[in-house]
């Protein structure tokens, strides 16, 4: 197992005396980590005897968001993942995972913060991915289009559907993205971390309006329903896949 370090100043990230800027690739992960595993069917790679995990926004290109497990509890999303995180976090020289007054620190380019989830810990290390990126205010406004649609009398098909159109074969835009949806949204303040442990109404309804055009039928010639598939992540931001709902 090897020991992992990591400081965190307002200028800079580096893990094992590496500076890392988000988001990270995977070969810099792996040189830092080690070959991870891969859990079937999600956009996460686990370092099991490190307690670490990472997600990747872009399916495995980059990676944006760093899991640190801080309790064995197992995670159902993350069924490998057994082992709690071992190592060191500091923030400007203190020592973040021991500190219980801190729970959040944000530089300019990235995100510290520990969550907690059913007695299950972690701490997130994550990109700004949208701090300074000016989001079109007409992205997320729904109209609906002059050509013919499809109808769904199941919400759950219409999601898988819309799985296989928006993210596995990118036609169907705009691509949704959940924190950046809340940074848009403006008839109300949507806290993601209070909120994602059950779908948020806004962004159920969202999907629920999303018109999708019928010449996009002829594409859909198989469609795969798996928890860790990337709507149900969008809809359920803490989601373990296997939520009944």
């Amino acid at each position: 197992m090897k020991d992992i370090e990591i400081f965190c100043t307002d200028s800079s990230l580096k893990i094992n005396g590496k500076e890392l800027l988000f988001p990270v690739s995977y070969e810099t992960l792996e040189n830092l980590f080690g070959e991870p595993i891969f859990p079937e069917d999600s956009t996460f790679v686990v370092w099991n005897d490190l307690g670490i995990s990472a997600f990747s926004h872009t399916c495995g290109e980059d990676y944006d968001e760093i899991y640190l497990h801080l309790s064995k509890y197992p995670s159902k999303f993350l069924p490998e993942l057994t082992n709690s995180f071992q190592g060191e976090l500091f923030i400007n020289q203190k020592a973040f995972l021991n500190e219980i007054q801190m729970d959040y620190f944000e530089s300019q380019e990235y995100a510290v913060f520990k969550l907690e989830e059913t007695n299950y810990f972690f701490a997130v290390l994550i990109s700004n991915l949208y701090k300074e990126k000016e989001i079109p205010k007409d992205k997320y406004v729904i109209e609906q289009p002059s050509e013919n649609v499809l109808e769904f009398k199941d919400f759950g098909f219409k999601l898988s559907v819309i799985q296989e159109l928006m993210y596995n074969k990118e036609l169907l835009e705009p691509k949704f993205d959940l924190h950046e949806f809340v940074e848009w949204y403006g008839k109300r303040k949507i806290d993601i971390e209070k909120e994602g442990h059950e779908p948020i109404p806004e962004v159920t309804q969202y999907f629920k309006e999303l018109p999708i055009p019928m010449k996009y039928a002829s594409e859909i010639t198989e469609i795969y329903q798996d928890g860790g598939n990337e709507i149900y992540m969008q809809l359920l931001r803490f989601g373990e896949g296997w939520e009944d709902y």
